[in-house]
């Protein structure tokens, strides 16, 4: 007998996230889109996610930031601080895959939520705790946070123009490279313990991942005592010319990643005679050695044209170049509408939701979207369809503390009415 429907990728693994505010959402976003079943562990004492009110967009306990990274998620309001949260939190540990965190790194221990501490529970669970430094070295107890873990990874010394101060990524690019370490990690996790019955831990960090994606420069730098240096107008530190160039009306980045591109744009600028052999510019090294005088020449001829000439001549003799967009001209590109790369969920407050879909892409099953929960809104989800309890067993726990002093009856209420809404 075929399934009604088609499973998606993931749709059989739960995923305990005791997270909040961006790297570790971002993670199990992706995982949620691919069908996860990820059920977020809102702390009551202190109002759930403190994602819920990033400004300047949020009203209430909703923001388009929590928006951003918890659609297709459950929401449970647990205190597990209580020994009677941490007995509905237990019970969910036997009945999950995957205990997922984004917190401080000796917080995961002193919490309980490591493998040693819970797998009496479910010798399979797979603990994964992404934190800002691991759960080892002089560190461990510190914050990690993007924009000090950018300086202090080297990235800042990398960034920006020689003669300006260092520079921190436009984006955060280390919360967000970690949360996509994170989910593979915990991707590869479930499988090793469904494979041999054990679980693990998974000691993720920030700062791991920052000094790894320093890749081939550190690599330069350990063995040939190469010396990063910040290059002018976004260049490459190697291949010349791939760089940033400014038009008549704009910039425009024009790259030579091979010899056969640079043949192309040296006829196209009107010097076939650079690509000869016997050039000073006629190869890498050429052109590296010589970048200055190189780049002088080109950049007075890109000033010529606007950007829309240089990039129709360009892409006609397939070189490899791109319009600089500002944010607006990104989303509004005809290749992201045709990637589907925006998706629109309802929301009772904000109304049509557009965001950016996952470009994690799995078969050709199109993904579904279903806009953040309100906290608390899978409580009886939860506490009834997933743990089987009955109105006496949730009324004790309500009693004891274990779900904080969230006032359900208005949560579920809201819900309703959202639900009649509609």
């Amino acid at each position: 007998m075929k399934p009604l429907r088609p499973m998606k990728p993931l749709e059989d693994i739960r995923i305990i996230a005791v997270e909040q505010y961006g790297a570790g959402p971002f993670g199990s976003v992706h995982l949620a889109d691919l069908g996860a079943e990820v059920i977020k562990i809102e702390d009551p004492r202190v109002g759930g996610d403190v994602g819920r009110y990033v400004p300047p967009y949020f009203e209430g306990e909703d923001s388009l930031f929590f928006e951003t990274f918890n659609r297709n998620k459950r929401s449970l309001s647990l205190d597990l601080s209580t020994q009677s949260g941490r007995s509905v939190f237990e019970e969910l540990v036997k009945v999950s895959d995957v205990v997922y965190s984004n917190l401080r790194g000796d917080v995961p221990a002193k919490i309980g939520i490591t493998y040693d501490d819970l797998k009496h529970l479910n010798p399979a669970i797979v603990c994964v705790s992404l934190t800002g430094f691991g759960m080892s070295g002089p560190r461990q107890k510190e914050p990690g946070y993007d924009y000090v873990l950018q300086g202090l990874a080297g990235w800042m010394q990398l960034t920006g123009e020689p003669d300006g101060p260092p520079t921190k990524s436009g984006l955060s690019l280390v919360d967000y490279s970690g949360g996509f370490v994170a989910a593979i990690s915990l991707l590869a996790g479930v499988h090793a313990a469904r494979r041999d019955g054990v679980g693990m831990d998974c000691d993720v960090s920030l700062y791991d991942t920052a000094i790894a994606m320093l890749t081939y420069p550190a690599t330069w730098h350990l063995n040939a005592g190469f010396e990063p240096v910040r290059t002018r107008h976004s260049a490459h530190p190697s291949l010349v010319p791939f760089q940033a160039f400014q038009a008549k009306d704009g910039w425009m980045v024009v790259g030579c990643a091979k010899e056969k591109f640079w043949g192309r744009l040296a006829e196209l600028v009107g010097h076939p005679e650079w690509a000869e052999n016997g050039s000073p510019y006629g190869n890498f090294s050429g052109r590296q050695q010589n970048n200055k005088e190189l780049l002088a020449l080109l950049e007075e001829i890109f000033l010529h044209k606007t950007v829309d000439e240089w990039l129709e001549l360009l892409y006609t003799a397939s070189v490899p170049c791109g319009p600089i967009n500002d944010v607006e001209a990104a989303l509004t590109e005809e290749q992201t509408k045709a990637r589907g790369l925006i998706v629109k969920t309802e929301h009772p407050h904000f109304g049509e939701v557009a965001q950016l879909a996952s470009p994690v892409r799995v078969g050709s099953e199109t993904p579904t979207y279903r806009r953040a929960p309100r906290r608390n809104e899978d409580f009886d989800l939860v506490t009834r369809t997933i743990l089987g309890l009955d109105d006496e067993a949730v009324e004790s726990l309500k009693t004891q503390g274990a779900f904080g002093t969230v006032p359900l009856d208005s949560v579920a209420s809201a819900v309703e009415a959202e639900a009649a809404a509609r």
